[in-house]
């Protein structure tokens, strides 16, 4: 077995199209992602096949040009933009004599260089620990087997199943803290829900721009970068919107094609985040021509999650860039310039359901914190208010707009009622005297 570059980050790009030409799109948005794990690309190979090789995943003779390829150029790695078996990975680093990460590695390996809190280093040690438990026969080949005869019969347990044994006592750690740390999480979560403040969760593809527009539209310091998963852990601010209605808004991680479910699996304490939220801002770069693709992605993962029910308001962000754009059907502009993109959209019932600005150059906001403000005084949500028995004016009204749908008395002295009310109704309910919402 080779022995493994311990520095050097040259790269050898691979991606082939199975059935179909190798889409130029795909092939750029790996090299970003190659370059944000910190890799400098020195060569692409690429080729078309219908249907994976169980060896290499690619053909032998296609294998044997990526491994001359990687020799000219003096490759230390080789990146792969798809899914490899174990055995295919395996295959391709003796071939090659260079270590070999497929997609799903990849991802992992800058979701490990981007986590910053204590959770989400967990949750990327624990996806990483899954994903390399069917890899570990890689290095140990000397350790495989117990052979026969004097002096020459192995251990009772070999190198291969102690690694297995000490990763699966890991994971079960792993998943522990991170059982706890989910608790505390809830807990904060639930006493969030007990103050009827409405929770909005930005979410969107990858470099999309939904940082830029945190930070816009809270004023906080979240880390911003064109780069892809520059944001991994979830980050939540207060503000108030037009009317002075309170409102939670959480910054979440990108989404991007072919997300490893390991990955979606693990990161539960963004992705709750989305789950819970009253409302999504799904957040979308305007100007990238695969952003009707990138929409549909984004949409798949949310109904993996479970969040696919929740109200959206689609962000058409980076509205500036739409002249430069190559867009085969862009947006109309209202008006001259590039700030004539800058508007709002309603549905057939009348009601926001898309909104176009410019985050970075802070265009628009004023009309999305209104679509905000207008699309949550529409919410529903239910509730139980506690209320004095003294309080039948506040009683009476609430029956009036057919907002109660229960009722009972609690220690003769208090009436409890199962509501249901948009969340600024809520809101304002809450202000009220004796009043107790949960």
């Amino acid at each position: 077995m080779f022995e493994r570059p311990r520095s050097g980050e040259r790269a050898v790009l691979v991606r082939l199209g199975l059935g179909v030409p190798v889409d130029p799109e795909d092939l750029l948005e790996f090299t970003q992602l190659a370059l944000s794990a910190g890799a400098q690309p020195v060569a692409t190979v690429t080729g078309r096949r219908e249907r994976p090789d169980p060896r290499f995943f690619m053909g032998s003779g296609k294998a044997d040009e990526v491994r001359l390829v990687a020799q000219s150029e003096n490759a230390d790695v080789i990146l792969v933009d798809h899914a490899l078996s174990p055995s295919q990975e395996r295959n391709l680093e003796k071939l090659t004599e260079r270590r070999v990460l497929d997609r799903n590695s990849l991802i992992l390996d800058i979701f490990a260089q981007r986590a910053r809190s204590f959770e989400g280093k967990l949750e990327v040690e624990l996806a990483q620990l899954k994903h390399i438990a069917s890899r570990l026969v890689r290095g140990w080949t000397h350790l495989e087997r117990q052979k026969g005869g004097i002096g020459l019969r192995g251990p009772g347990e070999t190198q291969l199943e102690t690694d297995r044994r000490l990763i699966g006592q890991r994971m079960k750690g792993l998943s522990k803290r991170l059982e706890k740390i989910k608790q505390q999480r809830e807990t904060g979560r639930q006493q969030r829900a007990e103050i009827p403040v409405p929770s909005v969760t930005l979410v969107g593809y990858t470099n999309a721009g939904k940082s830029t527009l945190f930070r816009a539209i809270t004023g906080s310091d979240a880390y911003v970068a064109d780069q892809l998963f520059a944001t991994l852990d979830p980050t939540v601010r207060r503000i108030l919107l037009p009317g002075g209605t309170p409102v939670v808004i959480a910054d979440t991680v990108g989404f991007i094609r072919e997300l490893p479910h390991e990955l979606v699996a693990a990161f539960q304490s963004t992705l709750t985040e989305a789950r819970e939220a009253t409302l999504l801002l799904h957040v979308v770069d305007a100007s990238d021509p695969r952003r009707d693709e990138h929409i549909a992605q984004v949409d798949a993962v949310l109904e993996e999650i479970g969040a696919q029910e929740i109200p959206q308001i689609l962000v058409y962000n980076k509205v500036d860039r739409l002249q430069q754009c190559s867009h085969p059907n862009p947006p109309p502009l209202a008006g001259e310039g590039r700030e004539g993109a800058v508007r709002v959209q309603r549905d057939s019932e009348g009601r926001i359901d898309t909104v176009w600005i410019s985050a970075e150059k802070r265009l628009g906001l004023d009309l999305l914190r209104g679509a905000l403000a207008e699309r949550l005084a529409l919410v529903a949500r239910r509730a139980r208010v506690r209320m004095p028995l003294t309080a039948g004016a506040l009683r009476s009204s609430l029956y009036k707009c057919g907002a109660v749908n229960g009722e009972r008395v609690i220690d003769g002295t208090e009436i409890e009622l199962d509501v249901e009310l948009p969340e600024v109704e809520l809101t304002r309910l809450a202000r009220a005297p004796g009043v107790q919402i949960s």
